[in-house]
């Protein structure tokens, strides 16, 4: 496995890990511990401003002409996939929290 693969596979973690803490929040609305859900979001958020690092990086290298990157290929779009729905579920569970508190 190479280096940029290794960090696509590092997103795709990140972004999986970032939208499970979404998710625990959300149980936690459901039996009305909203300090605890609000930290799960706050854990989420910092999550994935580590897969935008990353996702950041790889983008950079790409466009950069003097940097040789592989073309996009699909385990890239699987962790841009995983990447989006994680911030999704995050911003929507943290809609739910500040309407439900």
């Amino acid at each position: 496995m190479t280096k940029e693969e290794q960090e696509i596979v590092q997103l795709i973690s990140i972004a999986g890990e970032s939208k499970a803490k979404a998710f625990e929040a959300l149980k936690c609305v459901k039996t009305k511990d909203f300090d605890l859900a609000k930290g799960l979001i706050a854990e989420s958020r910092n999550l994935d401003l580590e897969a935008h690092n990353i996702q950041t990086d790889l983008i950079s290298r790409e466009l950069n002409e003097d940097i040789e990157s592989s073309n996009v290929g699909l385990l890239m779009v699987h962790a841009q996939d995983h990447y989006m729905t994680s911030q999704l579920a995050r911003d929507l569970i943290e809609t739910l929290i500040t309407v439900l508190q």
